[in-house]
């Protein structure tokens, strides 16, 4: 096989485009989407409320509406910073923590709260305002709803509802400001209820509305998710915002007193998500997932004191000092369910929310006004609502499924005029008639449960084919990639082997689609099981074809030895790498090992001079894992990162300037130090301005327009300068400019580190190209010098080197590096807002979403510059060294999709979501910066180990420590005088294909 641009090209689309398919794997294996159509409605046949309330208070964490003592937790703050909620507690009502799934965002939250069910995963990024599936929800069920708050959340409730059933009010999107009081979005809502209430006086066919049986009010209070995101929930602010979210809640109840007179009415207060201490959202992070539920007024219980209840406190709900009062924690959907049996409306059909008083052995919420019975038959209604769901999805199961295997848990009658479990619901109803009610309950609950683990039989059907799949795609792409680099040629067109391999693997894909056909089963299994027999059937091809070359090599102990020893160690620095993502320390680790193992293990004779400032290097970008990822904003940290940039920029500029000047004349077209100068001077002034920024928003008076129309133009400018002027021809001279053009970003878009992180891993990296290089050249030399070429080593695909494979593993662990140096890679919610902030003052999800990914991925230019540098210096064609990482990613990506969990904790499901899509997307990070590493790099004239300069010579990088580490590598060397010598000496000749 004749290896070409043209066929990685291809080997990089198709890498690409079979990761970013197979991220769907993930879902269509463990969260399907819930979402089925045909169940028959149930009901209670009485309401015990004629209106109900549901005040959502948007980012509220549990433990500070409980707590007992908030001064404790936020110096400063009042003790009762909810004395109106906490009041109802201990007085009128029922409380309890509601514990949310992921993704802990706004909108899934609302769907479990009002529509019962756990949205599937993915919907989250399908819309933010529209239903990706169409759900039912309590508000359509009721008689009419009345909603104020975000355009966010309001819209999607709206759409769908029975029309003219659910109307909302919601102020503008430029409203929600973060560098403004967003208590005012909060107390805009209170005063729209005012408004409501007051034109009904006037208008006779509202206050018809407003009067009729199964109203609902929904209030949205998002100035506490606002305030969060901008103060952190340990704030004064945020209590503040808490204060404020308490008043209203009693306004609202007087309101609702004032103007129907009577005690009919629910009320449900509580929250969608919480929020982390950096003032984020998202991930499984259990202040993300605890919220609180408050429940008090018509068919709600009041509170349960007794003192022996201390033992059921644990160390989350110990400092509320609220042992005395019974606490009943649910489930998120479970709410959905409590409001059905208030106003006594239909269940939301896909509801899976389970009423809290149907388990006997625990005290609910309501104190219906049947009594006993009623909470008996409010049971079996919850299990006819799970029954149906069960009844709909076994039958599209059982219609199409080959071999089906029913769930053994649940009866399944023969008749078809009856459907599973109907006797034992015909049994639980003779036992209300005969006034057996406890058992009842205790049979309804039993059933529901059983109905639960039936649900998951089914959605987890098809799971055990999902893996089989991954699992024989992702090794075939390993095996596929590989032959890029170890296999010499394919079978010629006229061989055997054409015929009879590609009709084998094409007869068993058609076979599995029709299968996959016949069972009706999703449609993108059909796309997934091509990839596995494409990738196998050119693997088969390629063995077969080589089959007389693996008879020629020698295979003795030594070989097998050394193999297996490569393959180990290999495996084991992958894993390392996977435990990094739970792990931060592992990074640390990994720079020691680097920095100071692989230089006193492996390093040739007649390195000593490189070894402290790689050690040094190493060791100080190893501290930044170490960090905390939810540091508080510091301007001195801020700014001594823009400083540092400044003077290791001008000491490089100086260097680079001198080694331009040795570039043939008929190459150099310019001299830089302009460039430099006003990169530098770019810098300069995005601390001026941020520094401006930080104080005027911590002072709370918003973002001087100025500020931020110049923030945005040096922004831009210096992220583009690079592309709008030309840049310089020697290697280093492009790195530094490319270094020098992020600098800016790094002090518009840091909170406090992150500045000194980019310069510390720029360095790295360069230190990086000239270690290797030298590495290679030392062993070269001392093994065969006859051998070396004038960039070091030519490199035999079919002789794959040790170091090619460490080089790799060096290079994914780099990639890696990236992404821990400014936060937690678990989650995307881990990367503080406040930054961002100093740009985009209005809420804007997606502008704020690409300004953390772009201060996420800036660093990869540099190492994309590094990574080009480095394979053009070892004499490797383009994209040799990127070929040998592409065939180890998905050791990673096998490892995290098992890992994946739809149960156990929240913080468990959010990760070990997030970390398989971060490592299926790793490859196209990875080409990504390969291909960017060889465009940015064009032209340039690198220096070759004897200290020439080749104006032919491949593709590099630019990085901001060139000339400050070249001048501390290169004093008192032979190579230091060669390079300020200028030389019109040309390498002739091209470098091989790697294959």
């Amino acid at each position: 096989m004749t290896t070409n641009s043209g066929s990685i090209a291809r080997l990089l689309a198709l890498g690409i485009v079979f990761h970013l398919v197979y991220i769907g794997t993930v879902f269509d294996c463990y969260f399907t989407s819930p979402v089925v159509h045909g169940m028959r409605q149930h009901k209670l046949p009485q309401a015990q409320a004629k209106r109900l309330v549901l005040i959502v208070g948007d980012g509220l964490r549990s433990d500070f509406v409980f707590s007992a003592n908030t001064s404790l937790i936020v110096p400063g703050a009042p003790e009762r910073v909810a004395p109106y909620l906490r009041d109802i507690v201990e007085r009128r009502g029922a409380y309890g923590v509601s514990h949310t799934h992921v993704p802990t965002e706004s909108r899934p939250g609302h769907v479990a709260i009002i529509g019962g069910m756990y949205e599937d995963v993915s919907a989250v990024t399908k819309g933010w305002k529209t239903n990706p599936v169409n759900f039912d929800s309590v508000f359509n069920q009721s008689s009419h709803t009345f909603s104020f708050g975000s355009p966010d959340i309001l819209p999607m409730f709206v759409q769908g509802a029975t029309p003219g059933r659910v109307e909302g009010w919601s102020y503008h999107e430029d409203d929600e400001d973060f560098t403004k009081d967003a208590t005012a979005l909060d107390i805009w809502v209170l005063d729209q209820l005012k408004s409501l209430f007051r034109n009904a006086t006037t208008d006779n066919e509202l206050d018809a509305r407003l009067r009729a049986p199964q109203v609902v009010f929904f209030l949205h209070l998002l100035g506490l998710d606002t305030t969060g995101h901008s103060y952190r929930p340990h704030s004064k602010e945020y209590m503040n915002n808490i204060r404020v979210v308490d008043d209203i809640v009693r306004e609202t109840e007087q309101l609702m007193s004032g103007f129907y007179g009577d005690q009919e009415t629910s009320y449900i207060f509580t929250a969608d998500h919480g929020m982390s201490r950096i003032g984020n959202h998202g991930d499984g992070d259990p202040d993300n997932t605890r919220t609180p539920l408050i429940a008090w007024g018509a068919g709600i219980r009041g509170p349960i004191h007794d003192p022996s209840f201390s033992h059921l406190q644990d160390d989350y709900s110990a400092p509320w000092e609220l042992s005395h009062v019974m606490q009943r924690d649910v489930e998120q959907a479970d709410v959905a369910a409590l409001m059905s049996a208030l106003l006594g409306t239909y269940w939301p059909v896909n509801s899976v929310g389970v009423l809290p008083d149907v388990d006997p052995t625990r005290v609910g919420y309501l104190n219906m006004r049947g009594g006993e019975r009623e909470v008996a038959e409010a049971g079996v209604v919850n299990a006819k609502v799970m029954l149906e769901h069960y009844r709909v999805k076994h039958e599209l199961k059982k219609a199409h499924a080959i071999l089906y295997r029913p769930y053994e848990s649940l009866d399944h009658p023969s008749s078809v005029l009856e459907y599973p479990g109907s006797q034992r619901i015909s049994f639980i109803e003779s036992l209300i008639t005969v006034g057996r009610f406890r058992e009842a309950r205790h049979h309804s609950h039993e059933l529901i449960t059983t109905t639960l683990g039936g649900l998951r039989y089914l959605e987890t059907y098809d799971r055990t084919l999902i893996r089989s799949i991954v699992t024989f795609a992702y090794t075939g792409w390993i095996a596929f990639s590989a032959t890029f680099i170890l296999a010499p040629s394919q079978p010629p067109p006229s061989s055997s082997i054409t015929l009879w391999i590609p009709l084998l693997f094409n007869l068993s894909t058609v076979s599995f689609c029709a299968l996959f056909a016949v069972q009706r089963l999703p449609w993108t299994l059909h796309i997934y099981i091509l990839f596995p027999f494409y990738f196998w059937q050119h693997v088969a091809r390629t063995v077969f074809a080589n089959r007389s070359a693996l008879h020629v090599h020698k295979v003795d102990l030594t070989w097998i030895v050394g193999t297996t020893l490569g393959l180990l160690l290999s495996i084991a620095g992958l894993q390392s790498m996977v435990f990094g993502y739970t792990n931060r320390v592992i990074w640390s680790i990994g720079f020691v090992v680097i920095g100071l193992g692989w230089p006193l293990t492996s390093w040739p004779n007649g390195m000593r001079r490189f070894f402290l400032p790689w050690a040094a290097s190493c060791l100080q970008t190893a501290v930044f894992p170490l960090l905390r990822v939810d540091p508080s904003e510091s301007l001195a940290a801020i700014m001594t990162g823009g400083v540092c940039m400044l003077v290791a920029g001008e000491l490089a500029a100086r260097e680079v300037s001198g080694m331009e000047a040795v570039v043939p004349a008929r190459v150099r077209k310019h001299s830089f130090r302009f460039t430099f100068w006003v990169q530098l001077l770019l810098t300069a002034l995005s601390m001026l301005v941020t520094a401006d920024s930080v104080r005027s928003l911590q002072a709370k008076l918003g973002l001087p327009l100025l500020n931020q129309v110049m923030g945005w133009m040096i922004f831009l400018l210096a992220s583009l300068l690079p592309f709008l002027l030309s840049t310089p021809r020697t290697a280093e001279g492009r790195l530094l400019t490319y270094f020098l053009s992020f600098c800016p970003c790094f002090v518009v878009l840091s909170i406090r580190s992150e500045g000194l992180f980019y310069l510390s891993y720029c360095m790295t990296l360069y230190l990086w190209t000239r270690v290797e290089e030298a590495v290679r050249q030392k062993e070269v030399k001392q093994a065969a010098p006859a051998n070396v070429s004038e960039y070091g080593l030519r490199w035999n695909p079919r002789r794959l080197s040790g170091d090619d494979v460490r080089i790799a593993l060096f290079f994914l662990f780099f990639v890696q590096v990236g992404f821990f140096g400014t936060g937690n890679v678990a989650s995307i919610s881990s990367f503080y807002l406040e930054p961002v902030y100093r740009l985009v003052p209005v809420f804007s999800p997606f502008l704020m979403a690409a300004l953390l990914l772009f201060k996420i991925l800036a660093p990869f230019v540099f190492l994309s510059a590094a990574f080009a540098t480095l394979n053009a210096r070892l004499g490797m064609p383009p994209f040799a060294l990127f070929l040998v990482a592409l065939s180890l990613t998905d050791v990673m990506t096998m490892t995290f999709f098992f890992n994946v969990t739809d149960t156990g904790s929240w913080l468990q499901i959010g990760q070990s979501i997030s970390h398989f899509c971060i490592t299926s997307l790793l490859l196209v990070l990875s080409a990504g910066i390969a291909s960017i590493g060889e465009a940015l790099m064009r032209d340039t004239a690198l220096r070759d180990p004897s200290g020439k300069h080749n104006e032919e010579a491949p593709n590099i990088i630019a990085s901001p420590y060139n000339g400050v580490i070249h001048t501390l590598l290169s004093r008192g060397s032979k190579e230091s005088n060669i390079t300020k010598r200028n030389t019109k000496t040309r390498i002739q000749g091209s470098i091989p294909s790697p294959i």
